[in-house]
């Protein structure tokens, strides 16, 4: 905070620390924290100075289940006191959770920047896989739209048409 001109009586160290759940480690060394813990702390010491914007660059790449539910719990509690977040991430059901709109890159381009809703609803094909506890006996003219990428052993892997066929239907 004091990098940023933050006078001691101004700063909100506590509550950070609390936000991102490191109060017990506030008289820590980083380097003796775990991995999960260098993380939340990365995102305190962006907080610092109380930003209007802040950027996560995969803030959950690496870390374990319970983590990354408690992250995005405080990524969604800064956005709710007006935060903004800009976030980039590899995991599309993150995004889909996580973000009111979403842009996609490839290559350094912007191809795709709409609401999450509206980029969904572009998606026709989708791509299923299921793994099953024997092999299963399907014929691609079974169900309209429904075509067999792969089907081996326990694993079926299949595509279709969300405009013509439900994925309970295919179940």
């Amino acid at each position: 905070a004091g990098l940023y001109g933050i006078k001691k009586k101004d700063q909100i160290t506590d509550t950070i620390l609390k936000l991102v759940s490191l109060e017990k480690q506030a008289n820590s060394y980083s380097r003796s924290l775990s991995g999960g813990m260098k993380r939340r702390l990365m995102v305190a010491k962006a907080m610092v100075h109380q930003p209007p914007i802040i950027i996560l660059d995969e803030p959950t790449a690496g870390v374990d289940v319970d983590l990354r539910k408690k992250l995005w719990e405080n990524v969604r509690s800064l956005n709710k006191k007006g935060v903004t977040i800009i976030l980039t991430t590899h995991y599309l059901e993150e995004a889909e959770k996580m973000c009111d709109r979403i842009g996609i890159l490839s290559h350094g381009e912007l191809v795709a920047l709409d609401t999450t809703k509206n980029l969904l609803d572009r998606i026709q094909t989708k791509i299923v896989n299921f793994v099953t506890d024997k092999k299963v006996n399907i014929k691609e003219n079974t169900l309209n739209s429904l075509k067999i990428i792969s089907n081996e052993k326990n694993k079926l892997c299949i595509s279709y048409e969300k405009s013509k066929i439900s994925i309970d239907q295919i179940i």
